[in-house]
């Protein structure tokens, strides 16, 4: 098994995000907007496309639990999160302050 650097992860992060992906997965931001829209109409909550990328983070996090040595998890965590923080740069949002339900804190 590689043992990859943090660097070389990083690395294999942005070799991802910033060549040419658009013939194979279309472009960046039009398709984490048409996800956004999908997950809108179904989840019956506004969804910004920046979420999406918070969203997908979090399904490689959760992968991470079954499988922290597959590398690929790792990349494709910073990969989302820099489509996601190059999407919310361009275009803000207000914050929303969600309250804590439940527990006791």
């Amino acid at each position: 098994m590689n043992k990859p650097t943090r660097s070389e992860i990083l690395d294999t992060a942005k070799e991802y995000v910033t060549k040419d992906r658009a013939s194979q997965h279309g472009d960046m931001e039009s398709n984490l907007t048409m996800i956004a829209n999908l997950w809108s109409v179904f989840l019956e909550t506004k969804i910004e496309p920046h979420q999406v990328g918070v969203c997908m983070t979090l399904l490689k996090i959760a992968r991470i639990k079954s499988t922290p040595e597959n590398v690929d998890h790792w990349e494709d965590s910073c990969g989302y999160m820099a489509c996601g923080g190059e999407l919310i740069a361009k275009k803000p949002v207000p914050v929303k302050v969600a309250k804590f339900q439940g527990g006791n804190t």
